[in-house]
């Protein structure tokens, strides 16, 4: 540990899924519920040692479906939840996530992505469930996705799921990977009162006059937790502003868009990206997760050969960063899209390419790390 003036700051050499227990526990979350799963478990482990520490509640379940479920109820009591998992775990959340959806249960949920489908590749990386992330749980549902992509990444942008959880009342899906995941890196973690930390929004009227799901201007609902005297009706069914199933097209007509107009909304501070070495590309590199890195590398060595190429890497998958995007489509005349799938990310990418630049992919799914020779390769042809 260092000391700059009066502010103490970690320095540590953790892996990624250490780093989200660290972020976690930062953004004050208290209470944790999984099941073991490759490659996720460091991430229970930790916060299996760490949250009795700061008197929080580690719980092992049964299974990814009864943690998800235990994850919504520890919210609903008022405390900051927490679940961890990948592939197979979290298609087994989805049923659970969905109604953390609809009853709007702020909550965060990490996928450290391995290959698949099925048990697949339970220690080899993947960015296979970008579409599950988005649309696993049915119906028609807004939800926040983010990705990291180094080990401070994963420190930070949990900090973030927390804040966006917490401000929205929507739960908040990180992507990790494999790689990721297990990277280990020296990080310096910021003093405590340097991290803004977000809380949800509590009534501020009496009991007898809350209504759990009203409408305002910003689309989000005060959130009284249980215990605090204030009557709620938590459903999955679609409800009226009091929590009670309706149906009558005038109020469901009105939740549904609701749920989608509080994340509108935020679009402005949702959707997050990071560049380098845009501000002269000509060619650019569209990635996320750990593929970022070997795309880094590869762009500053092709530009020992004078090919001017950049990076924007998505720290948001959804809601899809489209102006960002679109922005870089207008401004290069090629983009490559290389990803540990079949064409996930790319698709979105192609959908909002209004422009005549030409969209290349690059694909892996035999468990293998995308290089920084294979995007090289590429991009010398561009």
């Amino acid at each position: 540990m260092s000391r700059t003036g009066s502010k103490k700051q970690k320095v540590l050499l953790i892996q990624g899924n250490e780093a989200i227990v660290e972020g976690a526990l930062a953004a004050g979350c208290r209470f944790f519920a999984g099941y073991p799963i490759s490659p996720a478990s460091e991430i229970s482990e930790g916060m299996s040692i760490r949250l009795p520490q700061v008197d929080g509640t580690f719980i092992q379940m049964e299974d990814e479906i009864a943690s998800m479920g235990a994850v919504i109820g520890a919210s609903l009591a008022g405390a900051k939840s927490m679940t961890a998992t990948s592939g197979p775990g979290f298609s087994l959340m989805q049923e659970n996530l969905g109604f953390a959806c609809m009853a709007e249960v702020p909550c965060v949920v990490v996928n450290v992505m391995r290959g698949g489908p099925s048990t697949g590749l339970p220690t080899h990386p993947s960015q296979g469930d970008v579409m599950q992330a988005r649309w696993g749980t049915h119906g028609d549902h807004p939800i926040i996705v983010l990705a990291v992509s180094t080990v401070r990444d994963s420190f930070e942008i949990t900090v973030e799921a927390f804040n966006l959880s917490e401000k929205y009342r929507v739960p908040v899906i990180i992507l990790s990977d494999a790689v990721t995941a297990h990277t280990r890196e020296t990080v310096t973690l910021p003093p405590h009162e340097e991290i803004e930390i977000i809380d949800r929004i509590k009534p501020t009227i009496p009991p007898e006059s809350y209504t759990p799901y009203e409408v305002n201007s910003t689309g989000v609902p005060p959130m009284a937790a249980f215990g605090e005297g204030y009557r709620h009706h938590v459903t999955g069914l679609a409800h009226d502003v009091r929590g009670f199933p309706t149906e009558r097209p005038d109020e469901t007509d009105v939740l549904i868009r609701r749920l989608f107009h509080k994340i509108t909304q935020g679009f402005h501070e949702i959707q997050k990206v990071k560049s380098y070495m845009m501000e002269d590309a000509e060619i650019a590199v569209i990635t996320y997760g750990s593929v970022t890195r070997s795309a880094r590398q590869a762009i500053m060595d092709v530009r020992h050969l004078g090919v001017h190429a950049g990076v924007l890497q998505l720290v948001t998958l959804y809601p899809f960063p489209r102006q960002s995007v679109e922005n870089v489509l207008r401004q290069c005349r090629a983009v490559l899209v290389p990803e540990m799938n079949m064409g996930q990310i790319s698709r979105e990418v192609k959908r909002v390419n209004q422009t005549a630049t030409r969209v290349t992919t690059l694909n892996r799914v035999d468990g293998q790390l995308i290089t920084p020779e294979e995007i090289y390769g590429l991009l010398i042809k561009m």
